[in-house]
């Protein structure tokens, strides 16, 4: 049975045209892709959010040491935003004027920007698979009726649909290539957009809870002085 269908995907291969190694290649670059970022994701711990609630909490009430060693333990991109914005909270209480969501959208653009690399492949095949799938079609289709032209009053039917069979070869591999590669696209830019529609969310807890805790006035002041002393 394996060795059946692999003689038939060789069959379909050899069928299909000059373009089909190329097809070939493309989809494996957008298999090995999908899988690489499919580790990263896993890696980076997307889908794990439990730890922002108790860092943002942990920000707001001032317990700003807590609130790193709870971030640095977890790896994931919104923690390293946040774990930003702790840190120029640090900064702030030793005097040294730091401007928190500057430094969070800052590290957050980082994590966000790494997120998204190499799905410019996959977009890049997604649009150019079916695109090469009808230039073999067409190709195809030429070199059919041109046949059939030289064969004249000898023409047989079965040479043009046969010729036409093979060239929709590569349409359809390109078509089979191309739209697991949207799904695959769409996924991606979808978690992307989840992680940072929450991180825009947990700073902005961040900050509208440090602008009006008590200790938040007092590092504005140090800092102000700070920077009054240097000029």
């Amino acid at each position: 049975m394996l060795d059946a269908s692999l003689l038939g995907a060789l069959e379909i291969f050899e069928r299909g045209g000059v373009l089909m190694p190329v097809l070939l290649l493309l989809s494996v670059i957008a298999m090995a892709t999908a899988l690489l970022k499919l580790y990263q994701f896993h890696r980076y711990a997307l889908r794990r959010l439990d730890f922002i609630n108790p860092a943002v909490a942990m920000i707001r009430s001032g317990d700003t040491e807590a609130a790193l060693k709870v971030l640095a333990g977890t790896h994931n991109p919104i923690a390293r935003a946040l774990e930003a914005g702790g840190l120029t909270l640090d900064a702030s209480e030793s005097g040294t004027p730091v401007d928190p969501k500057a430094e969070m959208i800052r590290v957050g653009n980082c994590q966000l920007r790494e997120l998204g690399t190499w799905l410019r492949v996959l977009s890049s095949v997604t649009q150019v698979s079916p695109m090469l799938g009808l230039l073999g079609t067409v190709g195809g289709m030429i070199s059919a009726f041109g046949k059939l032209e030289e064969a004249g009053s000898l023409a047989n039917p079965a040479l043009l649909s046969g010729g036409i069979s093979a060239a929709l070869l590569t349409t359809a591999s390109g078509l089979v290539i191309a739209i697991p590669s949207m799904i695959a696209l769409q996924y991606f830019e979808g978690e992307i957009d989840r992680v940072r529609e929450a991180m825009q969310d947990a700073g902005a807890r961040i900050l509208s809870g440090i602008r009006t805790a008590d200790g938040f006035v007092e590092r504005g002041k140090r800092a102000l002085q700070a920077v009054g002393h240097g000029a």
